[in-house]
């Protein structure tokens, strides 16, 4: 049996993972699969993957396609949530910021360089018409906890993270959110190192095959709401509006989402040139 190791973020959209791999939906197909949980998000992942730690990734789409561009060996196998990611601009509780405005020029506090939160910051910059040069700057506080911690002590002006994961944390005063930015393009993805590809591709497709079915039941299984919400510290109609808006794929990223998501990254100085698809997608 054929062992691989899939990294992720521990958030909601990956307890299907979970739970397939719980119920050995995985070891049925002959794979031996490892979950390995990357609280300080996309950065990491992608160094994870460089770094031969990991197999495979459930990462951002926009956070894997530049890492692919600037040399990481990998390429995405399909995509894994379609809607857009909604990202919350939040601020601390008792910060002066009342307004995305008001950030202008001030500290983003990012997980890492090359973050789905770095990433972002620039997304969000450009819509509101900053200058990216002088308009954004960076303080690194790792992942969501360092953010939870260093907000409030003045480490960063303002974090941008999923506003669903985050909501807890507005609900108890600690974060107070004063804007939204969805990403314009798909938002998870599946990727996978090019070696493994390579080496275990009917291995890598029987790691599709088990997600895919998992996800199609998931939203009406009539234990998620309850079990998202008990696991992450939701309140149930935050679950079930998130899962309003959360569609999981089981298909291809198309070379046209491919090539808005380059073309953006290019028009924000994020890459310098874009890959043939080929270059980027695995099927």
């Amino acid at each position: 049996m054929k062992k691989l190791i899939i990294g992720g973020v521990p958030e909601h959209f990956n307890l299907p993972w979970q739970i397939a791999i719980g119920e050995k939906k995985f070891e049925a197909e002959g794979v031996e699969l490892v979950w390995r949980d990357f609280p300080k998000g996309t950065g990491d992942l992608n160094r994870a993957l460089r770094a031969k730690e990991i197999d495979l990734a459930v990462i951002l789409t926009e956070g894997i396609v530049r890492d692919i561009v600037q040399g990481n060996p990998a390429k995405i196998a399909q995509v894994y949530v379609k809607s857009p990611l909604l990202w919350g601009i939040h601020v601390a509780a008792g910060s002066d910021y009342q307004s995305i405005a008001d950030l202008k020029g001030t500290h983003a506090a990012i997980s890492r360089y090359g973050s789905g939160s770095h990433l972002m910051a620039f997304v969000n910059a450009e819509s509101h018409g900053w200058n990216l040069t002088e308009d954004l700057k960076f303080e690194v506080i790792d992942d969501l906890n360092g953010a939870l911690k260093g907000l409030p002590e003045g480490r960063g002006d303002y974090f941008m993270w999923e506003k669903f994961m985050t909501k807890p944390y507005v609900d108890q005063g600690i974060f107070r959110r004063i804007g939204e930015c969805p990403t314009p393009w798909p938002s998870f993805v599946i990727a996978a190192r090019n070696d493994v590809l390579d080496a275990h591709e009917p291995d890598v497709r029987s790691v599709l095959k088990v997600i895919n079915a998992a996800t199609a039941t998931f939203k009406d299984a009539p234990q998620t709401e309850a079990l998202i919400a008990e696991r992450f510290g939701q309140k149930p109609a935050d679950v079930k509006a998130w899962l309003s808006l959360t569609q999981w794929a089981s298909e291809p990223l198309t070379h046209d989402e491919l090539g808005d998501v380059q073309e953006k990254l290019m028009q924000l100085g994020l890459i310098e040139e874009a890959l043939a698809a080929r270059d980027i997608l695995a099927f």
